[in-house]
């Protein structure tokens, strides 16, 4: 596989995403072994004439209701392709747990597939349920994914994008921060705005992360030290960035390191856009889609997650979600802005399905109980 080509950026940790017409070279992030997920492939082949009927997608609300979203392109663009087809998107108050609840109560699930699963709800659906809510789909095109970024030893979620965690800061009011400590310190006391661990991806990835650096023995100190230094916890990214942050309540927010592409987007002052890398390192946190278990439109499902899959898809994604594709040759397809601004860390991290089964629930427990209240 060929590799992607990156451009240094000198002292941030942190490297420019350039010359994006080559792929990634499949290596895993850190604590993630890139050949212990399977590759499940098969030729979901459909005609235009071949396919109809209705597919229910279930999301979160941004991925439909934000300006220039990716959902409501990708729904056209499909139906465009099978004329017959009709893509229709539900977004369920506690999203994917809302179809865990059903499933435990023998309610009948009323989707085809989810998109924008991430790990630890594909956990907590595991966990909490006797068979599962997921299958594993044939994708003509699942092989083409980046193996660091396969999250599920089963398959069944197949991601089509990921973000890295990071912190995002105004240059012209505190220093770059490099480390985790530096958050700790005098210089940035009262800056940082972060979010909820049980509420937001964010927080809960933001904890993960600094769970991967301090260890299970030592992350809850770290968290009363940031206490300390006077850390606001906000229950979500919409309130903390959107909101707090952009309304100059702090200098500093738990964000992504795509946020430059955001910002040149909308004319916002790249002084307060500032990514830092802490310790070079990112947390990834990739998204995936998956079929519902015993789905009527099994086949028309599959069909819509190659889809999601292709170059032409993934670059869509990719610039409306601003987020990382999950196909490396689809990176040929990004904008001019996306490669100058998106950022990906030196050093990036995650945790494995196997290392978070079983724990994950219980570390988010204890912080809330110490941090959180």
């Amino acid at each position: 596989m060929s590799r992607r080509a990156y451009l240094a950026t000198a002292g941030t940790g942190i490297a420019m995403l350039a010359g994006c017409s080559s792929g990634g070279d499949g290596a895993a992030p850190e604590g993630e072994t890139a050949t212990d997920t399977p590759v499940v492939t098969g030729t979901p082949t459909a005609t235009p004439e071949s396919l109809s009927g209705t597919l229910t997608v279930a999301t979160y609300s941004s991925w439909v209701e934000d300006e220039g979203a990716a959902g409501p392109w990708l729904k056209q663009t499909f139906e465009e392709r099978y004329p017959d087809v009709t893509v229709e998107y539900v977004t369920p108050d506690g999203e994917v747990s809302h179809y865990v609840q059903r499933k435990q109560q023998g309610a009948p699930i009323d989707a085809d597939m989810y998109v924008g699963l991430n790990v630890d709800q594909l956990i907590t659906a595991d966990s909490n349920l006797d068979t599962d809510l997921f299958d594993t789909p044939q994708l003509s095109n699942g092989r083409n994914v980046k193996d660091g970024l396969r999250f599920d030893p089963q398959g069944r979620a197949v991601p089509y994008d990921t973000g890295y965690i990071s912190v995002v800061f105004d240059e012209s009011e505190v220093p770059r921060p490099e480390t985790f400590t530096d958050l700790t310190e005098s210089e940035w006391e009262d800056g940082l705005l972060a979010q909820n661990a049980q509420t937001a991806a964010t927080g809960r990835a933001f904890l993960l992360w600094t769970i991967k650096e301090f260890g299970t023995d030592g992350y809850l100190d770290y968290w009363r030290d940031l206490q300390a230094n006077g850390v606001t916890i906000l229950d979500s990214w919409t309130e903390s960035y959107s909101n707090a942050y952009m309304n100059g309540e702090r200098p500093m927010v738990v964000s992504y390191s795509t946020d430059q592409v955001f910002a040149n987007r909308y004319d916002y002052d790249m002084t307060r856009h500032q990514v830092a890398a802490l310790n070079g390192q990112g947390y990834a946190n990739p998204e995936g889609m998956a079929r519902f278990a015993g789905s009527d439109n099994s086949d028309l499902a599959a069909v819509f997650m190659d889809f999601m899959l292709t170059a032409e898809a993934q670059g869509e994604i990719a610039v409306r979600n601003v987020q990382f594709p999950a196909i490396p040759e689809s990176e040929a397809a990004l904008t001019e802005e996306f490669q100058t601004y998106a950022k990906v860390p030196d050093q990036p991290v995650t945790f494995t399905y196997d290392e978070l089964q079983g724990s994950v629930e219980d570390w988010v427990e204890d912080w809330a109980r110490e941090i959180a209240q």
